[in-house]
């Protein structure tokens, strides 16, 4: 079963997912990754949502509403919040792996598994993945600075341990935002409104998932008012991708004295 599905739409539990590459690791222990490939995993397994081709029949496209203003009538637009980053930053060495996580605290390293080192540090709270390439890769960061400033302290625990180590290739490699509309929404109308570059089964996952080309961002909504914003390099584009977004779900909003309205991920009629 998705993980995602049991944590349903939780924004904490999916940011706490996010970040919780032991658990990526399990999953995927026998892969010889690269960073690259890595940032694709880390990714909630969207990576794939991007492709057109993924999903017969589909071809996406860009809505053609603007950017919203910062309000509408009922008040202050929300904004959404950044739940984790992950970047990318090159060594300069080769690595001793298991060196590393005899020496090293919090570091634990089973090749069998999985071929990087696993490390955590708590300030900032993150978790990074060290391969003997020299490659890392750095997640669970709440800010650009944070990401930053977590993959340099790693660096220089490297280094610490008598490696040549440097600081090379920095890069942000995936964003993720939450935000929460406080409104339900109707999932099934935005998917007659928006078929062309939207999904929803909800017996497969309870949110609808929407590609978006322009900035190029995938979302996942869901009936509570609930979005996850996932695939950015910037936060630009996801503050883009929601002010893009949110007038049409505006304009899908259940009336309040719905009886579908439900706090739960989507209405099962009663039998």
């Amino acid at each position: 079963m998705n993980p995602l599905s049991q944590q349903q739409h939780s924004v904490a539990s999916i940011g706490s997912l996010l970040g919780n590459l032991h658990d990526q690791s399990e999953q995927h222990g026998s892969t010889q990754g690269t960073p690259a490939q890595l940032s694709g995993a880390l990714n909630l397994s969207l990576s794939d949502l991007h492709n057109p081709g993924s999903v017969p029949g589909r071809t996406p496209y860009t809505p053609n509403t603007l950017a919203t203003p910062l309000h509408d009538r009922d008040g202050a637009i929300p904004k959404p919040q950044l739940q984790n980053i992950v970047c990318t930053v090159y060594l300069g060495c080769k690595l001793d792996l298991k060196r590393i996580a005899l020496s090293a605290r919090n570091a634990e390293y089973n090749p069998k598994r999985f071929a990087a080192v696993i490390m955590r540090i708590r300030e900032p709270r993150t978790t990074a993945l060290i391969f003997s390439s020299g490659k890392m890769v750095c997640t669970g960061a709440k800010s650009e600075d944070q990401a930053r400033l977590a993959a340099r302290k790693y660096a220089r625990i490297i280094q610490k341990l008598g490696f040549e180590a440097h600081f090379k290739e920095f890069k942000i490699q995936n964003m993720v935002g939450s935000c929460d509309v406080h409104f339900h929404i109707r999932l099934d109308g935005l998917l007659l409104s928006q078929g062309q570059f939207a999904t929803y089964e909800p017996e497969l996952f309870p949110g609808l998932i929407y590609r978006m080309t322009k900035p190029k961002i995938v979302l996942l909504i869901f009936v509570s008012g609930k979005i996850v914003l996932t695939g950015a390099k910037v936060r630009d584009e996801i503050y883009e991708a929601f002010n893009n977004i949110y007038p049409i779900l505006k304009n899908l909003k259940k009336p309040e004295k719905d009886p579908k309205a439900l706090t739960g991920s989507y209405y099962v009629p009663s039998a």
